[in-house]
């Protein structure tokens, strides 16, 4: 149901564009990792996802399951609560393994929060966590990683802020864009594999600003 739902909403809000590397896959068992930049991209990332046919597990926030309503329906659809700085933290890796091996995929953001910048600019993915590598290592799931661009442009900012640009959002339409790139090998140590994968996200996540012709970006590729 969330990602029907975030499917349904997301063209509302702005305009979605999804693309993939040629090699990318998303076979079931599958831990997908995605920039988190904005409360905003994860309803993208879901809505392209849905697009491209698959509707994963997310981990998430647990504080997001104190809210009414929503948080019956993540616990119903088999969502995964992260209690961060707490003993429980490590339930949710438990969680998510057993999901991997009932074959669902699994959306992570290995980042561990959001950014604490105010303005709408797109920068590169924060350093990675330790949650991902030990998920990958201890399941042996491929790695596949997702780069979004313009969520912030949705909702960034302080409350007030975030409130407006999702007011206004339906009538600004501003660019959404996903790209899923081809999977990683769950190979190294947790070091590697942490780097290897941060380095597949950024990847992703230049493809998807340039889509959307950030000027930082651009300028980074200029010769």
């Amino acid at each position: 149901m969330l990602s029907r739902l975030a499917a349904a909403l997301v063209p509302a809000v702005g305009r979605l564009t999804v693309s993939a590397d040629p090699e990318a896959e998303l076979a079931p068992g599958s831990i997908l990792v995605a920039n988190h930049t904005s409360l905003a991209d994860p309803a993208v990332v879901l809505a392209a996802l849905y697009r491209l046919g698959v509707e994963p597990v997310v981990m998430a926030a647990a504080g997001l399951w104190r809210v009414p309503v929503l948080g019956r329906a993540l616990a119903r659809e088999g969502h995964i609560p992260v209690h961060r700085n707490d003993p429980r933290a490590a339930e949710a890796l438990d969680t998510a393994a057993a999901a991997l091996g009932q074959g669902r995929l699994v959306l992570i953001y290995a980042e561990g929060g959001l950014p604490l910048r105010k303005d709408v600019r797109e920068e590169a993915p924060e350093a990675f966590r330790s949650g991902l590598s030990r998920l990958a290592r201890r399941s042996g799931a491929p790695v596949v990683p997702v780069g979004q661009a313009g969520s912030r442009r949705v909702t960034s900012g302080g409350v007030a802020k975030q409130w407006a640009g999702l007011a206004t959002a339906p009538l600004r339409r501003p660019e959404l864009h996903v790209h899923v790139g081809m999977p990683l090998a769950p190979e190294g140590d947790g070091a590697v594999l942490t780097s290897r994968a941060h380095g597949a996200v950024t990847a992703a996540w230049r493809t998807a600003a340039t889509r959307l012709g950030e000027p930082a970006v651009l300028a980074s590729r200029a010769p």
